[in-house]
């Protein structure tokens, strides 16, 4: 069998079943938002690590504007000077990335399981401990269809991306004289403050409303934890 499968697929696959069998009334999408609970608190550590380079990133800005500005006709000192301040910080360019790409095989992995949904071909995966479900409810809330595209948890996913993506680009930089890179960042984020979200809405109209559900309920716990990270007052470094 695939490693991935083993690894990802089944493991995700089974939860879901266990949640699902646990439900009152066989309903997938509260199935979905407990899956989706216990994926963002397992991954809590990544995530959380991932926010706080992001957060430790915008702290130090100023300074790498400032860096910037003294030596951009410099490029080898500037490079130096870059690394001497990330190490000096303590913050790595490339640390909020890493938690991310790690977590990519159990996002693949939640796609593929709620894309397939609970149908024979996926069930036939299940451990020999986890039995399959007699029936399966799929009218969430008792008007969205999540077998089918849902405009409503679209929208929905669409607002919150917003919100999610806003939150990592409000900060506003220091306006340096003669940087044009700040210029161009600034442009770049607020590009992606809109571009992101029209892209989850495109996607959210043409997935399975399960998907759709999960992407929604994800985006509203990042935004808690970003309140959370953000908001804490970070230590002074030396």
């Amino acid at each position: 069998m695939n490693p991935f499968v083993i690894l990802f697929y089944q493991p995700i696959l089974n939860l879901l079943v266990i949640i699902h069998n646990a439900m009152p009334g066989n309903d997938l999408g509260w199935a979905i938002i407990g899956l989706t609970l216990i994926i963002k608190i397992v991954l809590l550590p990544l995530s959380a690590k991932s926010l706080k380079s992001q957060k430790a990133l915008q702290d130090i800005q100023p300074q790498m504007e400032e860096i910037k500005q003294k030596y951009k006709d410099n490029k080898e000192e500037l490079g130096r000077k870059m690394m001497e301040l990330y190490k000096k910080e303590k913050v790595s360019p490339f640390s909020s990335c890493l938690p991310l790409l790690i977590q990519l095989p159990f996002l693949f992995a939640i796609f593929q399981v709620l894309r397939d949904g609970l149908k024979n071909g996926a069930l036939e995966n299940l451990y020999p401990f986890v039995g399959a479900p007699e029936s399966v409810n799929t009218l969430f809330l008792g008007i969205i269809e999540l077998q089918n595209p849902s405009i409503i948890l679209a929208v929905a996913a669409g607002i919150l991306q917003f919100v999610q993506t806003k939150m990592l680009t409000r900060k506003k930089q220091p306006n340096v004289p003669g940087s044009a890179d700040e210029g161009m960042a600034s442009m770049m984020n607020k590009q992606m403050m809109y571009f992101m979200p029209i892209i989850t809405v495109i996607f959210g109209v043409s997935l399975p409303g399960g998907l759709t559900l999960y992407w929604t309920i994800n985006t509203l716990m990042t935004i808690a934890q970003q309140l959370l990270v953000f908001k804490k007052p970070q230590p002074a470094r030396r």
